[in-house]
């Protein structure tokens, strides 16, 4: 009999928001994640904030970011620790201080490509290779389709240097009645990765407890 191991339980997190489509499951990851992460790190690329006001209606000025812009009314965002794209002073630049766990969400392809070709210009970027090298979890949550062979070719290189890659391809077996059921089930699958087993999660044949 297989015996499937659960990963041990991350306490440190960064996590970033890039420019592909899907801002709404950082958003509903994040207000999910400032439950069980301290610290909780986030940074954003510039791309991120016009996707965010495309698909959320959410006026964000990187200048004057604040977390509780990108999550208004959930309780523990402040609590959030905001580093702009350009900011390698941040903790999680430094493989001295990595977190125990990143997740890029969502991942853009072009951040993919960058993150396989180690090629650093911001601080996205510069995290993912600091988890890479110091063999810590890495999830890239890809949302694109149809994926191309480079796409293809990118996601193998990034599994084979050590990240998970983690397409928001949400099931439809707990028959999802809104949006944000649909992304939540995204949300639950990231969480188990960093070894959080959420009680409101909606499980094949296991009624949430």
């Amino acid at each position: 009999m297989r015996v499937f191991s659960v990963p041990e339980p991350c306490r440190s997190l960064a996590v970033a928001i890039t420019g592909a489509s899907g801002t709404l499951y950082a958003t509903r990851f994040l207000a999910r994640a400032v439950r069980y992460f301290d610290p909780l790190y986030l940074t954003l690329s510039g791309p991120a904030v016009r996707v965010a006001r495309e698909e959320l209606g959410l006026e964000l000025d990187l200048e004057r970011f604040e977390p509780r812009q990108l999550l208004p009314g959930v309780p523990g965002a402040e609590k959030i620790r905001y580093y702009r794209k350009t900011d390698y002073d941040a903790p999680f630049a430094s493989g001295s201080a990595a977190p125990d766990a990143m997740v890029v969400v969502p991942c853009s392809m072009g951040t993919l490509g960058r993150i396989v070709a180690g090629t650093s210009d911001d601080l996205v970027h510069r995290a993912a290779d600091v988890m890479l090298k110091e063999r810590r979890k890495l999830i890239l949550v890809i949302r694109e389709t149809p994926l191309s062979l480079v796409h293809a070719r990118n996601i193998l290189a990034a599994t084979e240097a050590g990240a998970t890659v983690m397409p928001a391809a949400p099931g439809l077996y707990h028959r999802p009645a809104s949006v944000e059921d649909m992304v939540d089930f995204v949300v639950f699958r990231l969480l188990d990765h960093l070894g959080v087993r959420d009680k409101e999660a909606r499980r094949w044949m296991v009624e949430p407890e």
